[in-house]
């Protein structure tokens, strides 16, 4: 078995993994709903409201693996989010939905986040491409497509991050605690580019290819710090940087969605940029942000590392930015990092005891205690795409 078939194998049996676990933990039985948020030991926590970003990728997830797979346990589980979305996200008089529902499906935050809408529009777009029925959606897709422009800025370009339900800016902006009050922010935006280069795969009009290398024209010009090869995090709406931070899941992470968005969007220009732009960035975080175990940091800053935790998403990331640099050079030494990423996540990261993969552990692989295997961020969608990814990648070859 080659070294690619042999990680295909592996990552085939852990998508089975992921996907088994979330269709038996996250439908609650008796309400028919799903399941806002599970303990670190996979057990539902009665009450908890539910994000629209975990209901979105709950929808992109089985959608996804409905077109891998063909399974109608997973289209099941995908029509369920689309439901919910529909029944109970949606706003119908503002358009555009909510953050948060409660428990029962009833509007808990109704502010309108640009990143969920993107979101939305990202999962919706799967779904139509699952099902095989672009034509029938393309008007649906054109409507999301809507709800997004409507934060876009016509005078500096780029996309605001968050509104009121009323569609009027939010004076905090902010997508978590974490983040800065800041009016755009590289993680809407990358986003944004992921979703619109789904829908271009629906919808191939004019509008959305308009937009769509705005966007990663944006990203190569504007979000990317060319002097040393990573994305800046946080500006204001002229495009001033007001962080300093470096984010090494989201560096590995853009490198193939820039690549993926030029490709869709077949502009052999653009995409030979692109590719030059994730070698680059490829390239710093395998030298800056890797760590001796194959795992990579969350965080540094002028001063050195800020937070040396290894999170279960840029683990999964880094897995296919550098099987993606490995793709576009023959380099082996992106192929190893793509290993020992995956060798990381098999060992520190897969929790055998209760399923699934926990938030983050330590530099000596001990995951947190306390921290939720499931909520309104704590999603499918990092480790089932990487599955998904390689999967696809190494079939292709």
């Amino acid at each position: 078995m080659t070294k690619e078939a042999r990680l295909k194998h592996e990552m085939g049996e852990e998508l089975n993994r992921i996907l088994t676990f979330w269709r038996d933990k996250i439908l609650d039985p008796e309400s028919g709903r799903f399941h806002g948020r599970l303990n670190e030991e996979s057990i539902p926590e009665e009450g908890a409201p539910l994000g629209l970003v975990l209901s979105a990728r709950l929808l992109w997830t089985f959608a996804r693996a409905y077109r891998h797979d063909g399974k109608t346990e997973n289209l099941v589980i995908a029509e369920k989010a689309l439901q919910i979305l529909e029944n109970d996200f949606r706003d119908v008089e503002y358009g555009g939905y909510y953050w948060t529902v409660d428990s029962n499906g009833k509007p808990l935050n109704q502010r309108k986040q640009v990143y969920g809408q993107a979101f939305v529009l990202y999962a919706i777009s799967e779904y139509a491409l699952a099902v095989g029925k672009s034509q029938i959606w393309s008007p649906r897709i054109a409507s999301l497509i809507d709800v997004v422009e409507r934060s876009f800025d016509p005078i500096h370009n780029g996309y605001y991050e968050a509104f009121t339900r009323d569609w009027k800016l939010e004076e905090d902006l902010r997508l978590s605690e974490h983040d800065m009050n800041e009016s755009k922010s590289m993680n809407t935006h990358l986003h944004i580019m992921e979703a619109y280069t789904n829908a271009y795969r629906v919808w191939p009009s004019s509008i959305v290819r308009i937009r769509l290398k705005n966007l990663i024209q944006l990203t190569i010009n504007r979000i990317l710090s060319v002097s040393d090869g990573h994305f800046k995090l946080f500006f204001d709406e002229r495009w001033s940087s007001k962080s300093d931070r470096i984010s090494y899941g989201h560096d590995i992470e853009g490198s193939w969605l820039l690549c993926e968005a030029a490709e869709v969007l077949g502009d052999e220009e653009l995409l030979a940029h692109s590719q030059a732009v994730a070698l680059r960035m490829a390239d710093a975080v395998l030298h800056e942000g890797v760590d001796q175990d194959g795992a990579l940091w969350n965080e540094s800053g002028p001063a050195g590392l800020i937070d040396r935790d290894k999170d279960w998403w840029p683990q999964a990331e880094a897995v296919i930015g550098f099987f993606n640099a490995w793709q576009l050079t023959g380099n082996d030494a992106y192929f190893n990092a793509a290993e020992r990423a995956w060798s990381f996540i098999y060992t520190y990261l897969r929790d055998e005891k209760f399923g699934e993969w926990h938030w983050k552990v330590n530099e000596q692989g001990v995951p947190y205690p306390g921290l939720p295997k499931v909520n309104e961020w704590k999603c499918p969608y990092h480790n089932s795409r990487a599955c998904f990814e390689i999967f696809t990648r190494v079939t292709d070859l």
